[in-house]
């Protein structure tokens, strides 16, 4: 809301900053909030300008400017891996169904929903402190953000994919031609590189979607588009040539931001429930004669937890990488440990 007015440049009568700035109004507040707001405003009735102002104003006794502002992709596979990030982390808040804002309930912040592609600008320019893209958004938009951590899901490839059937071995090749992206500035740079060294220009267009497509319609002799599992492009009878980027989601800042305790907070909040995801607690018995030797197959992240039972046995429990717990397991009973349990974490402060 309030970045949305510091950020318009167009004059207070803006019809479409009015209908945002409605739309941002949570369905808590009462109408006679706003009917009070309209009679110390606009007592002889409303307009586009006074609609405006209204708005402004109601917005302001309910969303506390010193809040740090989190900016969310609001829609997408992203929203949701990121939300259930935030679940995890204990970031607790709930969103109103058609409204981008929300207020966290045990931090001084608000949730914003924002296209993905977006938020890096609005961390850059500080009108938003933190937020969740990926690396290639915030190289595309060239902000300048500073990167708090990496978030291990949204991997993929930014390449250069050209169609099968002109069987492109060399990247060279396709100096001087025809390129179709969704990213024409990391496209450029890695372009400019091979243009310089080949004399030539290298043509590059900027759709919106459906990248794919371009080359099946005769638009580009090869694209330049994310590839995550492969299925679209190979869909598309296009196949890789080259990696102009490697990318994941990330967690951003703004160098200047004023809430530089809470991103460490909210840092330390998501590095905890990202360990438990990728961690088991494994738990299990064994007798004196073979505690060095289990011990070694579960070293733990610093070091098992041992405790001596009354017959003499001991009783360990460690930390396991989840993907590695079947093996281990295996291993464990083949040392000769017992009850052997595995427990999943559901959250962590390492």
């Amino acid at each position: 809301p309030l970045f949305l007015l510091k950020s318009c440049n167009i004059p207070h009568n803006c019809h479409h900053c009015t209908q945002l700035l409605l739309e941002q109004i949570p369905k808590r507040i009462p109408q006679q909030a706003i009917y009070q707001h309209q009679q110390q405003i606009a007592p002889q009735g409303i307009n586009n300008f006074s609609l405006y102002r209204i708005t402004k104003e109601v917005i302001m006794t309910t969303h506390n400017p010193d809040h740090c502002l989190f900016a969310v992709p609001k829609k997408g596979r992203l929203y949701e891996k990121v939300t259930a990030m935030l679940k995890g982390a204990g970031v607790d808040y709930h969103r109103e169904p058609r409204l981008d804002i929300a207020l966290c309930k045990d931090l001084d912040m608000t949730m914003v929903f924002l296209p993905a592609s977006d938020i890096s600008k609005y961390v850059g320019e500080g009108n938003v402190d933190i937020g969740v893209t990926g690396i290639d958004i915030v190289e595309e938009n060239e902000s300048e953000v500073e990167r708090v951590m990496d978030l291990g899901f949204g991997k993929c490839r930014l390449c250069v994919q050209a169609p099968v059937a002109s069987n492109i071995t060399d990247i060279k090749t396709l100096a001087g031609k025809r390129i179709v992206t969704s990213f024409p500035t990391l496209t450029k740079k890695f372009f400019d590189k091979l243009d310089e060294e080949m004399g030539v220009t290298t043509s590059i267009k900027r759709v919106g979607g459906s990248v794919e497509a371009a080359c099946g319609l005769g638009l580009a002799d090869a694209v330049v588009d994310l590839v995550e599992t492969g299925t679209t492009m190979k869909a598309a009878g296009l196949e890789i040539v080259a990696t102009v980027l490697e990318t994941e989601s990330i967690l951003i800042t703004n160098p200047n931001t004023k809430h530089k305790d809470i991103v460490d907070l909210l840092k330390h909040r998501i590095e905890g429930y990202i360990t438990s995801k990728k961690f088991v607690m494994v738990s299990y018995n064994c007798s004196k004669d073979v505690l060095e030797a289990v011990t070694k197959i579960t070293p733990g992240k610093r070091s098992p937890t041992i405790t001596q039972l009354t017959d003499g046995g001991h009783a360990v429990s460690s930390l396991v990488k989840k993907s590695e717990i079947v093996k281990v397991m295996d291993d464990l009973s083949a040392a000769g440990a017992a009850d052997i349990l595995v427990f999943e974490l559901s959250n962590s402060r390492m």
